[in-house]
């Protein structure tokens, strides 16, 4: 389990900065979710693991990361493609595999850790958006429409505020300016609750949690992703009535993983808290 507060800290901080990284590399700027990778990089660094002897150096992780970072590079450069958000979690997973595979223990550890949360990112990723895609599975409409939309037009309902609800995915809101929203894509929250859980998992896998508290944490992590993109997408509408669409804009890049960043750390941190008591 967490060895102290500052380690706790240091995780937390982590979790922001991925999240973070992970949302302004797929819809923001590049510069700054590259500034945000590498702080989360650095915040790594700074967590203490209990002692492994189980890694051993491999110059197979080696390799292999090696090859995996330069087939994406090289992938997107010969396709004259721009990084997208799977892109970066190949790019973080293969970089993983290469500190896995080093001789020192913290650069072993920080892999380790990093192939946990981009794997898990990655395979959720393949699954939800890329094999249900080919198979024509709606899963991510009927999920943005039932579990995004409707409850954040109810809720904005309740400020007073007309929204009309004109597509699967699409809202219409006449404020300063007349906008029709796409509810979609990055605004499900999905993002951030792949990595989450990746988080999770790689954390707990490493620490050797027992089943219960790694499914409690799990499953408080996953409702709390989803609570949060609720009050994003709120206050995404709120920015688009009262200031129109750059403000929204700005909201939808930037203060959006701020919030989850905030919400997600505090509930672990309780859990964590309550798991050592």
């Amino acid at each position: 389990m967490i060895k102290s507060d500052k380690t706790l800290l240091f995780i937390l901080l982590t979790l922001a900065l991925f999240i973070g990284a992970t949302i302004e590399l797929s819809e923001g700027s590049t510069t700054i979710g590259v500034i945000l990778l590498l702080a989360a990089v650095a915040a790594i660094t700074q967590i203490r693991m209990s002692e492994r002897k189980d890694i051993r150096a491999s110059k197979f992780y080696i390799l292999i990361g090696a090859l995996i970072v330069f087939a994406d590079l090289f992938y997107n450069f010969r396709a004259g493609s721009d990084l997208g958000t799977l892109d970066s979690m190949t790019f973080f997973f293969g970089a993983s595999l290469v500190a896995y595979g080093t001789d020192r223990p913290q650069l072993r550890h920080l892999g380790e850790f990093g192939a946990y949360i981009s794997g898990v990112f990655t395979v959720l990723y393949l699954i939800f958006y890329s094999l249900f895609g080919m198979l024509d599975i709606g899963f991510l409409h009927v999920f943005d429409h039932y579990l995004v939309l409707i409850p954040t037009v109810t809720i904005i309902q309740l400020f007073g505020i007309p929204v009309d609800v004109v597509g699967i995915e699409t809202v219409y809101l006449a404020g300063v300016e007349d906008l029709t929203i796409i509810i979609g894509g990055p605004c499900s929250g999905l993002y951030s609750m792949f990595l989450l859980i990746g988080i999770v998992a790689g954390y707990s896998r490493m620490e050797k949690m027992k089943l219960g508290q790694t499914l409690n944490l799990l499953g408080f992590a996953i409702i709390v992703s989803y609570i949060a993109n609720l009050v994003r997408v709120t206050i995404l509408y709120l920015a688009a009535y009262y200031y129109g669409l750059e403000a929204m804009r700005v909201v939808h890049t930037h203060l959006g993983w701020i919030i989850f960043a905030i919400v997600a750390g505090a509930i672990m941190y309780i859990m964590d808290i309550k798991s050592r008591r």
